[in-house]
């Protein structure tokens, strides 16, 4: 069914399908990405992200099911599907021999881009992505951030209308993290579609206006950040008392909130909603009990994944077998 927003899809795909031997990889897999948006695929390890993203950009081809890329059949017109998507994979696939600027003229040439074309868009990937002043070095001197980024600007050499994201972050610091998310954004801005795996939930929900989880190789979710998150039970109200009588009599309201004598608090389950809080509030002011402060935290997808996998989200995107990711 097409979002909300009914904006055109650049990725659909129906019933997807991959088997490795006897390991089902993907087992009916629907996914929609509407044009100009950024859809997280969010998963436990194993759950089948990085084989949608290489059945997407025809690296794989699928045992069963259809997709298409802006109306273009993977499987039938595979030429036309390369010809508008980029791909960075979950490892920089740079030359470290090569300095930054020749990186991108390979793959310039790569592209049959014409010499005045070329030397524009290595130019404007260089300023894009604050490589301009380490152009000259080789990659082997840069740091694991600068080799995402000029893995990144590699790809959008070639102008893709979609660009598949694996783990664009995964080992990168948090200003690292920040650059990639902002520069995301800019692409999105300038009407790039892209399709992002991450282990980082936080990374789905700051960036994502659609998230999709999978689990075994199934879609068992999708929608918004917020459309999810109303999905979880995970929010959480703390209560902090001024007196132990009060914090005591909470406690027999709200009997299997987690009580803390240390602080004179009490934590309870709440989906963090301004009436959920309210109904708190109201319960005990109907019993005469006074609360000296309060703080909320609504669901996060950390929530959501747990409520709906049964798994913590990993910080690695490696699968024991080597095989289904």
């Amino acid at each position: 069914m097409p979002p909300k927003d009914a904006r055109p899809l650049a990725i659909e795909a129906v019933g997807l399908a991959k088997y490795f031997g006897s390991q089902a990889a993907l087992t009916g897999l629907d996914l929609i990405v509407p044009e100009g948006s950024v859809t997280a695929l969010i998963g436990p390890n194993g759950s089948g992200k990085t084989t949608t993203v290489r059945i997407l950009s025809t690296l794989l081809t699928p045992n069963a099911g259809r997709a298409t890329v802006f109306g273009h059949d993977l499987v039938a017109e595979p030429e036309a599907v390369r010809a508008s998507i980029g791909v960075t994979g979950q490892f920089s696939a740079v030359d470290r021999l090569l300095t930054g600027r020749e990186n991108l003229a390979l793959m310039a040439r790569l592209q049959h881009l014409r010499r005045a074309v070329a030397l524009e868009r290595i130019a404007g990937n260089l300023e894009r992505f604050e490589l301009t002043e380490a152009a000259d070095r080789p990659v082997a001197t840069y740091s694991g951030g600068m080799r995402r980024r000029l893995d990144l600007a590699m790809t959008l050499m070639g102008e893709p209308r979609v660009v598949f994201l694996d783990e664009p972050t995964a080992g990168l610091d948090p200003r690292g993290r920040l650059v990639l998310w902002r520069i995301v954004r800019d692409l999105v801005a300038d009407g790039v579609t892209i399709l992002l795996t991450t282990q980082y939930l936080e990374e789905a929900d700051r960036l994502a206006d659609r998230v999709a989880l999978i689990d075994r190789g199934a879609l068992v979710a999708e929608g918004t950040p917020s459309e999810l998150k109303k999905q979880s039970p995970g929010g959480r109200i703390r209560l902090h008392f001024a007196e132990e009588d009060a914090l005591a009599a909470a406690a027999v309201e709200f009997d299997g909130a987690e009580r803390n004598e240390s602080d004179l608090s009490l934590e309870l389950a709440s989906d963090g909603s301004v009436d959920g809080i309210r109904q708190v509030l109201d319960r005990l002011e109907r019993r005469g009990i006074t609360v000296e402060s309060l703080s909320a935290q609504p669901p996060d997808l950390d929530d959501v994944f747990f409520a709906l996998t049964g798994n913590r989200p990993e910080t690695s995107s490696a699968v024991a077998s080597g095989v289904v990711q």
